[in-house]
């Protein structure tokens, strides 16, 4: 694969149909679940736009695996995923090292993440935006990152607050605040 030159493709999971996008040097992209096929497909279209499907090359299929191992309820880390990530800001660069050390069925806070990044309170929401910004879920697993006092906040993805919750439940991680005006991806 030429340097520049990127590629995606989308997979089956136990919840649904996933994307994955990659460059020469890692992952640049992962989209959570959608209920069909053409759903995803049209999602990395639209987030991938130069680029074409293909096949995966071997240490994209790894993560695949893991995806469809996590989707079905298994222990997972994605910390080996070499990921190749446009973060010009310095601090969010390192909120998402930091969120990748968070490992399954454990959780955060936004604050706690600030703080154990050395910054103050206010910097929460700086972590909050990294998250909403996180252009590979699950790999960099912002599900972990909870609002103050263990509420679930938003997720920027497919299903909401909602899909947050369910990620979590399939780790055993149990978060009771349930949104009612979120839709859900079917999982």
């Amino acid at each position: 694969m030429a340097a520049g030159q990127r590629r995606y493709t989308v997979f089956e999971t136990a919840a649904g149909w996933c994307g994955i996008g990659w460059s020469a040097a890692g992952v640049v992209r992962f989209h959570l679940p959608e209920k069909t096929m053409a759903a995803a497909e049209r999602a990395m279209q639209r987030r991938m736009a130069d680029a074409m499907a293909g096949d995966p090359p071997p240490p994209v299929a790894v993560a695949i695996a893991a995806a469809r191992r996590y989707f079905a309820g298994e222990p997972t880390y994605f910390a080996d995923v070499a990921l190749d990530l446009d973060v010009a800001d310095d601090f969010f660069r390192r909120i998402y090292a930091a969120a990748r050390a968070i490992g399954w069925g454990r959780t955060t806070t936004y604050g706690t993440l600030a703080k154990e990044l050395g910054a103050g309170p206010e910097a929460a929401r700086d972590v909050g935006q990294a998250m909403a910004k996180n252009p590979v879920p699950l790999i960099i697993p912002c599900h972990r990152v909870l609002a103050a006092g263990g509420k679930i906040g938003g997720f920027s993805a497919p299903g909401g607050s909602v899909a947050k919750q369910k990620m979590l439940a399939l780790e055993g991680v149990n978060v009771t605040q349930r949104p009612e005006n979120q839709a859900s991806f079917g999982f």
